[in-house]
């Protein structure tokens, strides 16, 4: 009930600073500043006609594939003996790279198209899925290994009894971490191509110069990732972390 009277007493300041520039102090134009009411009809508005959720449709789908894609990369990435060892460096770098850096490439090789998005994505987000993985597996306490290598445990016996069990906790932690990454790197993708999506809606909102629109697809972006982020990968980490006795 306090979160709720507090976002209500910031929207009704949002609401009055807006009145004070624009229709009072005249400091601002009404086009430049978004506000509440505002937000609100261009919400009835892209709802009404089907294009916000279409928009949210078409994002979420290009996220979660573009995100399974980069988590297989990232988790092949993680396990290669050889790529740790000679291009742990290389991984570590590209990992930095802002997400918007990949778009020329992509739409060089790909044109405007779908396929540009999910490369962005891939690219954005693979790098640092691989680097939570690994560093989940290193943080496995070697006394571990051992008993379980005592104990005639195959490879395969303990990585999948002792390693990956004792990582777990850590490694859906990266997994969440990916998730942002890749969420970003979605919205990096859509500004830049013409598919219908969060990021396209967005621009064009920019291109008709209604920046209430662009504060609608703003917050319904952290909104979608604050959802998935608390609703699947929270009780998920939640779980996991009660199971192995790390909470209550």
């Amino acid at each position: 009930m306090s979160s709720v009277l507090f976002f209500l007493i910031l929207l009704l300041l949002w609401q009055g600073a807006f009145w004070l520039l624009v229709d009072v102090l005249a400091l601002c134009k009404a086009y430049a500043l978004p506000s509440p009411v505002g937000v609100l009809e261009r919400l009835i508005t892209l709802t009404g006609n089907g294009t916000l959720l279409r928009a949210v449709g078409n994002s979420l789908l290009r996220g979660v594939i573009g995100y399974l894609a980069a988590l297989i990369l990232g988790l092949l990435l993680a396990h290669s003996e050889y790529l740790q060892k000679h291009v742990k460096p290389l991984i570590l770098g590209i990992q930095t790279l802002p997400s918007i850096c990949w778009v020329p490439f992509a739409i060089l090789w790909f044109g405007l198209t779908t396929e540009a998005i999910l490369f962005v994505v891939i690219m954005g987000s693979a790098f640092g899925i691989a680097i939570a993985v690994e560093s989940a597996v290193k943080n496995v306490q070697p006394i571990y290994k051992k008993a379980a290598l005592t104990m005639g445990a195959t490879k395969l016996q303990l990585y999948r009894r002792v390693i990956l069990p004792a990582a777990l906790p850590e490694m859906i932690s990266g997994a969440k971490q990916g998730w942002s990454f890749a969420w970003r790197a979605l919205m990096s993708g859509e500004v830049m191509t013409t598919s219908i999506g969060l990021g396209q809606t967005l621009i064009t909102g920019r291109d008709l110069a209604d920046i209430n629109q662009v504060m609608l697809v703003m917050l319904v972006i952290i909104v979608v990732g604050v959802v998935i982020d608390r609703g699947i990968f929270g009780i998920l980490e939640k779980r996991v972390r009660k199971s192995r006795g790390l909470a209550q």
